[in-house]
């Protein structure tokens, strides 16, 4: 019964004709590579695919905006693409590919514009068609050496990871974008997946949407043998009215120095993006 339920979810869930998409190539040409001397400014922002949220009822008065567009939601992305200006590289969970309910706009690639990033990539985890497009997205103001997407495990699909490799081709920073499913046991398929795609590198930053606290992830998940530290002084990002919880996190290496680090007080989406300034590894300063 379970298998024969799991067949049916990847037939509905599981992207029909393309699934992600890239910045022109002549755009990248012209990217930067990581400049070894600077420290990097990242984001993570689960925006809710630009949907206003400032109260639990919203949930219900405002469930009708992931099916159909809305006036507000593009107000909302220029909001966004505001404050992602301030960011070298950014995160992104819960963005719209270009369907029904964003006005067939491909978020990802509309913040990069506004935001003037060079690079971005979208890696689309649902495609129900013209109706919705879930996917992550990452923005860059410097080319990576190497991306690489991949499908989470779990009962239900649709779940993501984007990993992408800059700086040193033989010592690279290793950045992991991924939005966790809500249950335990698939939490923990998935970090295992995680775990296993980030073994052997040095220096490693987990971004996302990760639907659990930080000392579970450390104490109590696949990754507390990963040696990730999470970052001081970042607490509740969600709700992002009352934060209560902390489901966003940037986990670390111990080889990158964290600068500076917090909670962005910025309650467009439901949840409250996680902002990190890190200083680049010794070896990169050598």
């Amino acid at each position: 019964m379970r298998k024969r339920l799991k067949f049916h979810l990847n037939r509905i869930l599981s992207p029909l004709e393309s699934s992600s998409k890239i910045a022109d190539q002549s755009v990248i040409d012209q990217t930067p590579y990581l400049d070894t001397t600077q420290t990097i400014r990242l984001l993570t922002f689960n925006i809710q695919v630009g949907i206003s949220t400032s109260s639990y009822r919203h949930y219900l008065t405002r469930s009708w905006q992931h099916i159909l567009p809305h006036k507000n939601r593009q107000d909302n992305l220029d909001k966004i693409a505001v404050l992602l200006k301030n960011y070298d590289v950014v995160a992104l969970q819960e963005v719209d590919g270009g369907s029904l309910r964003s006005g067939f706009v491909n978020q990802v690639e509309y913040l990069a514009k506004e935001g003037e990033f060079s690079y971005w990539y979208q890696q689309l985890n649902r495609n129900f068609g013209p109706i919705a497009k879930h996917s992550n997205g990452l923005l860059s103001r410097f080319r990576p050496i190497q991306v690489d997407e991949y499908s989470l495990p779990g009962l239900i699909p649709g779940r993501g990871v984007i990993v992408a490799q800059y700086g040193k081709v033989d010592d690279p920073i290793v950045l992991v974008i991924m939005h966790l499913s809500l249950s335990v046991s698939a939490q923990t398929q998935q970090l295992r997946f995680v775990r296993d795609l980030i073994e052997g590198f040095e220096h490693i930053i987990l971004m996302g949407d990760m639907n659990t606290h930080a000392e579970k992830l450390l104490h109590d998940s696949p990754l507390k043998t990963s040696g990730l530290v999470a970052l001081p002084g970042v607490s509740h990002t969600f709700p992002s009215w009352r934060p209560e919880k902390g489901l966003d996190h940037i986990l670390v290496s111990r080889s990158l120095v964290i600068k500076k680090a917090g909670v962005v007080p910025f309650p467009v989406s439901d949840h409250l993006p996680i902002a990190l300034d890190v200083r680049l590894p010794d070896s990169y300063h050598q």
